[in-house]
C-alpha cells in the first residue's frame, strides 16, 4: 500500500500526459489543429534525436541550466535575507513591501538595452534580468513565512530562554521552510522564463538562440523539441529545490 501511494501520483501524472499527447496527434491528425502550427507529437519525438545529432544540443542545455543555477542561487542568497531584513524591521517592512509587491507584476524583460549597456551581450545581462525577475516572490514569500509563525512556538522558545539566534535556528526558520520553499519556486519559474526569454532577444546563451534559429527554419518540430529540453531544465531544478527542502525539513 505504501508503494502504491508513492508511486501513483507519478503514474497518474505520466499516464495522463501520454493521453493528452495522444489527443493532439489525433486532433492534429484529423485537421482540428492547425500542423503548421501544432507539430504532430510523434514528429517532436523524432526530432528530439535530429537537435542532439544536430544542433549540439547539449552544450545549449548546460549553457542555459548554468545561467538558470546562477540566477536561482542569486535569487535564493538575496530573497531570503531580504525577506528576513523586512521581518525584523517593521518601518523597512512597510516602507517597501507594497513596492516590492509591484516589482513582482513589472515586465523586467523589456529593460533588457539596459543591461546589455551595463553587462554587454554576455551571460551577465541574462543572468542578471533572471535574478531581479526572481527576487520579489522570495523575498514576500520569506517574508510571509516568518510573519506566520504561531507565537505559541515563539513563547515557549522565550520560556526555554532561547536566544535571538537559537529561537532563528529552531523556530522561526523552521516553521518558515514551506512557504520560504513556495516562494523559491515561483522565483525560479520567473527567473528561468526570464533567462530563456532574453536568450532568445538577444540571441545569445543555450537554448533561447536554438528556439529561434529554428523557428526561424519554420523547423516547427524541431523547436516544439527544444522547448522540451527547457522544461527539462525546469524539471531539474525543480527535483533539487523539493530534495533540499527535505533536507532541511527531515521530519516531514
Amino acid at each position: 500500500m505504501r508503494a502504491f501511494d508513492r508511486f501513483a501520483p507519478a503514474a497518474l501524472g505520466l499516464g495522463g500526459f501520454i493521453l493528452f499527447l495522444v489527443a493532439v496527434e489525433i486532433l492534429v491528425r484529423v485537421g482540428v489543429i492547425n500542423g503548421y502550427i501544432v507539430p504532430l507529437p510523434s514528429a517532436v519525438l523524432v526530432a528530439l534525436g535530429r537537435v542532439v545529432a544536430e544542433e549540439g544540443v547539449l552544450p545549449r542545455f548546460l549553457l542555459t541550466a548554468g545561467e538558470s543555477l546562477a540566477a536561482g542561487l542569486l535569487v535564493a542568497g538575496i530573497g531570503i535575507p531580504t525577506g528576513i531584513l523586512l521581518f525584523r524591521f517593521n518601518l523597512l517592512r512597510r516602507a517597501t513591501e507594497n513596492w516590492v509587491a509591484a516589482f513582482a507584476a513589472a515586465p523586467i524583460v523589456l529593460v533588457y538595452p539596459l543591461f546589455l549597456v551595463i553587462f554587454g551581450r554576455s551571460s551577465w545581462t541574462i543572468i542578471a534580468i533572471g535574478t531581479i525577475a526572481g527576487l520579489p516572490p522570495v523575498v514576500l514569500k520569506t517574508l510571509e513565512g516568518f510573519s506566520g509563525v504561531r507565537p505559541v512556538l515563539i513563547r515557549v522558545g522565550e520560556s526555554f530562554n532561547l536566544t535571538g539566534w537559537q529561537q532563528f535556528r529552531t523556530i522561526l526558520f523552521p516553521a518558515a521552510v514551506p512557504t520560504i520553499f513556495a516562494g523559491l519556486r515561483l522565483g525560479l519559474i520567473f527567473a528561468m522564463i526570464n533567462v530563456v526569454g532574453v536568450e532568445f532577444l538577444i540571441n545569445f546563451g543555450g537554448l533561447g538562440p536554438l528556439i529561434n534559429e529554428l523557428s526561424e527554419r519554420y523547423d516547427m518540430p524541431g523547436t516544439y523539441a527544444a522547448i522540451c529540453f527547457v522544461v527539462l531544465v525546469s524539471v531539474l531544478f525543480f527535483l533539487a529545490v523539493e530534495r533540499v527542502e527535505r533536507w532541511l525539513r527531515p521530519a516531514s
